[in-house]
């Protein structure tokens, strides 16, 4: 299917064109005079229009439950806590709300920020606010709650954000600039897109008063739905944002329920206790398409499964051997891995990093090929295989992980398959230390330099190891401004990756959602770059 390229919107945006909103394309903040004043003049009206709609529309009604594929993690709630997946966004998109972030149509859509322009030397990026805007709390929403929560980040790329950024000045209540100690082309893919969670805003003001122990307990943010309680792990109930400004909910309240077990999900949907299930793959996805009263509805966002090595820098593990970690690709049919897990709807890939991605190179997979695989290992010194110990699956993806467990088992590669929560996975994907082979996804939209940065380099907080060449080739590219130039850097490491077998890529998701027959507007695929149901605000539910 067709994806909007935010590469492509992010080079407009890096020559200093702004974002264009749902209804019409804002050019450039100009230092014209007249033309400022013609978009101060535009910008009232539409925030009138916006209220204007806002207040007319029905008041919400009804209950949305949500089957969710893992535990809900509290962190979930936390914009600062974001790591370099997905997953978290699913909550975000919810509760908080971003000076940019994907909507439909547009993959940098205006939101918290009304426009944004760089300097001509690329040093500085100026936001300009959308007033009026409350959070949950009453509190209003201004400059100082952006640089609040910004110095307060500490997900993926906040080291490489906080070196990078010299300083964040708050002009006034609805003015805020970032200046930056050397231009940087991807400022706002790091800051202002899902690749982190830097730029989604908290309020300083209520934070200062409860701590962080108290936010953490009731979340507080700008989104189109507003924490009511939580049972920490297994059920999170949300409430409408009458007030949000882009569009007035029209389902009252959303439960969102943990369940990893797919088998549980699938009966949830089937009974009607859940009204959507995530993430249904294998027979549960078959089952739902065989079902006339469910539907079966999928996107194939930014996203790629592979097999993590994370021993290979270590020169006394198997996995130090270019040959066995080949083998391990050439081990796992992927083609077949699709049809049971997704029905035959993913892209199969040679690469972590997802082909419709800004700066991506295409990378076919290493073919299936296990008698090869067997020469490799035999060649590498275990003509009898050995034991890889543990082989630990993305939760909760139990099958895809045992899967493979037997493809590498048929040629001698011996492992055990771990579950656990989703959580625990985070924290244990991210230690330095971890062994065996990991078997994950990330669906966290960016550009092939994000992916590099979250998962490749030496300093990468999901690598173990690195290759000095590719780090130095990734300092050069991300100091580059000639997009061609650029482009062939980011080629190179991608080809050094592949030819290195640093992973064993396998697919692009298709991402299958179970709906049940209450739901008229699911929000899936609604915009290229989210797996998951979204925007929130334009979920409905079929008139009763």
């Amino acid at each position: 299917m067709e994806a909007v390229s935010l590469g492509r919107r992010l080079v407009s945006l890096a020559r200093g064109e702004r974002g264009a909103n749902e209804n019409q394309s804002v050019r450039r903040v100009a230092a014209m005079n007249g033309l400022s004043r013609r978009i101060v003049l535009a910008s009232g009206i539409i925030l009138a229009v916006w209220c204007g709609t806002v207040g007319a529309q029905g008041q919400p009604e009804g209950q949305l439950t949500i089957a969710f594929d893992a535990s809900i993690a509290p962190t979930f709630l936390d914009p600062a806590e974001t790591p370099g997946i997905g997953t978290p966004f699913v909550f975000l998109y919810a509760m908080h709300d971003a000076l940019i972030k994907p909507l439909p149509g547009n993959d940098m859509a205006p939101c918290l920020a009304e426009s944004w322009k760089e300097s001509p030397d690329g040093l500085a990026y100026e936001f300009k606010l959308r007033q009026g805007l409350k959070f949950h709390n009453g509190d209003p929403f201004t400059a100082d709650d952006v640089k609040f929560s910004f110095q307060r980040y500490k997900g993926a790329a906040a080291k490489l954000l906080h070196d990078r950024v010299k300083a964040v000045d708050v002009l006034d209540p609805y003015r805020v600039r970032f200046v930056l100690d050397k231009p940087w082309p991807d400022f706002l893919l790091f800051y202002a897109t899902p690749a982190t969670g830097a730029a989604w805003i908290v309020p300083r003001k209520y934070i200062e008063k409860v701590g962080e122990e108290g936010f953490r307990r009731q979340p507080v943010g700008l989104g189109p739905y507003r924490f009511v309680r939580q049972s920490p792990g297994v059920e999170l109930v949300l409430e409408a944002n009458e007030q949000y400004w882009r569009k007035k909910p029209s389902i009252k309240t959303v439960v969102i329920k943990g369940v990893p077990d797919r088998t549980t999900r699938l009966a949830m949907l089937k009974t009607g206790e859940a009204d959507i299930g995530y993430l249904m793959v294998g027979v549960e996805a078959a089952t739902i398409k065989a079902d006339p009263k469910l539907r079966l509805v999928k996107v194939i966002p930014p996203a790629a499964w592979w097999l993590d090595f994370p021993e290979q820098w270590n020169p006394k593990s198997p996995w130090s051997d270019r040959r066995v970690r080949l083998a391990a690709t050439m081990a796992v049919d992927k083609q077949a891995l699709n049809e049971a897990e997704r029905l035959g709807f993913s892209r199969l890939t040679g690469s972590i990093i997802p082909s419709v991605m800004e700066f991506a190179l295409r990378l076919e997979p290493y073919p299936y090929d296990p008698t090869h695989a067997k020469r490799l290992l035999t060649e590498a010194g275990y003509p009898n295989g050995f034991d890889a110990g543990e082989l630990t699956p993305l939760p909760p993806f139990t099958t895809m992980g045992e899967a493979v467990a037997n493809y590498l088992a048929a040629v001698g590669i011996r492992t055990r398959v771990r579950g656990m929560e989703r959580a625990t996975f985070m924290e244990a994907w991210r230690t330095r230390s971890r062994q065996g082979v990991y078997v994950t996804v990330t669906a966290a939209p960016g550009n092939a330099s994000s992916r590099i940065e979250n998962f490749v380099i030496s300093t990468a907080p999901y690598a173990t190891g690195g290759y000095p060449d590719i780090d130095d080739l990734f300092r050069q590219q991300a100091q580059e401004r000639d997009r061609g130039k650029r482009q062939a850097l980011l080629h190179q490491i991608q080809r050094l990756m592949h030819e290195r077998v640093m992973y064993g890529g396998i697919f692009e998701p298709a991402t299958l959602h179970g709906i049940g027959p209450r739901v008229e507007e699911a929000g899936v695929g609604l915009s290229a770059q989210l797996y998951f149901t979204s925007p929130w605000e334009d979920m409905r539910l079929k008139k009763q």
